[in-house]
């Protein structure tokens, strides 16, 4: 016994250091592993639906439609444009690329924040509905492996919605108008848009005891990023009044050479006006203190992320409906300073360079408020639980 006990080595404390490293790695790894089996088996659930596939025929077709429709409507407006004014008042035209772009990237954000809840809303009360939540809960599996599968799961089934529509916007790149950065910042920012309301439905439908009431909660919340953040800007923009100091613009005679065709149109050297007279106070309306309500908007995250030409140098110019809604939300960040043509006696651009961007401030809020349903998720995921809602199925 003696000398069986003295072959035997005894333990001083931990793991060295690459042993502790490799052990830490290993334990990454099993994490990940759990993770990727709960969104194998959900991605098989929803493939093997025959649904699954009409409503991505009915995505694409609609896409197309809106595609289509759009480059009609471009051809009529040009058609309609040439017939009235003669070629020498046209300015040379980008092509339908910006206009079908735009026109599919909000299409493509809007059916998306409708796709995405009925995709993630009932990935966790609709199991434990069905009673293969607890199957789940008593494997290896812990809640946050389960909680995050769901989640990654919905995610990559609205990114195949995403996928589908992104050749029309591609499309409208090769139209004209348009650098290929365009169309990446714009696919990387519904991706990151598609994740925050998975997260929001998945951490939604942990806490709610039934399906159907954890997708309508996800839709009034996403109903509240995009219609209830208008509101509250509206409503606290009346909260915040304040004054300006500016001064009286006075118009001055800018002379232009006639436009040729293919010619760009001649830029003034100097601004239209001048601020002359005493600075006066005027009311203004601090825009700038409630901006960030507006930049919980995913149409202001997303369309103030996109990297547009800078137009403030240029005396025509006209913006689309994504850039009018990023200049909308920097004209509200600048404040009445950008309200007021000579605030400060100073002339002020008409068009704000992207240098204080507002999506970073949406998208961080946005993610705070889905990184805190999903911890209140992971939360009521663990077992055993304390207690359990009247009529909560277990098995």
């Amino acid at each position: 016994m003696s000398d069986v006990s003295e072959s035997v080595p005894v333990s001083a404390g931990p793991p060295a250091g690459p042993q502790g490293a490799t052990g830490g790695w290993s334990a990454v790894v099993g994490y990940l592993g759990g993770i990727r089996d709960v969104v194998v088996l959900e991605m098989k659930q929803r493939l093997r639906s025959r649904g699954w596939y009409i409503m991505l025929g009915i995505w694409f077709f609609v896409i197309a439609v809106v595609t289509w429709l759009t480059w009609l409507a471009w051809n009529a407006s040009m058609e309609a444009r040439r017939s009235t004014l003669p070629a020498s008042a046209l300015a040379p035209q980008d092509g339908a690329g910006s206009m079908i772009f735009e026109v599919v990237l909000a299409f493509v954000l809007l059916f998306a924040l409708l796709v995405a809840p009925a995709l993630s809303a009932h990935a966790i009360n609709g199991d434990r509905a069905g009673g293969t939540l607890a199957i789940l809960q008593i494997t290896l599996l812990t809640p946050g492996q389960i909680l995050w599968g769901k989640f990654c799961a919905g995610w990559l089934a609205a990114l195949a919605f995403l996928a589908t529509s992104a050749p029309f916007l591609v499309f409208g790149m090769f139209q004209g108008g348009l650098t290929p950065g365009h169309v990446v910042v714009s696919l990387l920012m519904l991706a990151v848009e598609l994740a925050v309301v998975c997260g929001i439905g998945v951490g939604i439908s942990a806490l709610a005891g039934r399906p159907l009431f954890s997708i309508v909660v996800t839709y009034l919340v996403v109903a509240a990023l995009v219609v209830g953040s208008l509101i509250s800007f509206g409503l606290g923009s009346q909260l915040a009044q304040g004054t300006v100091l500016a001064n009286s613009p006075v118009g001055r005679g800018v002379l232009y050479a006639p436009v040729q065709p293919n010619q760009q149109p001649t830029e003034p050297a100097q601004p239209a006006y001048t601020c002359e007279g005493p600075l006066v106070e005027h009311p203004a309306v601090r825009t700038e203190r409630v901006a960030w309500m507006l930049a919980l908007n995913p149409y202001v995250v997303v369309a103030d992320a996109i990297p547009y030409p800078d137009r403030s140098g240029t005396a025509f110019y006209s913006v689309g409906m994504i850039e009018g809604i990023s200049q909308g939300a920097r004209s509200a960040l600048a404040g009445p300073e950008h309200s007021y043509l000579c605030a400060n006696g100073v002339p002020q651009p008409q068009y704000l360079k992207q240098t204080t961007p507002l999506w970073p401030l949406g998208l961080g809020l946005q993610l705070v408020l889905a990184g805190l349903l999903m911890w209140l998720g992971w939360r009521s995921l663990r077992t055993p639980a304390g207690r359990l809602a009247s009529g909560t199925r277990l098995a």
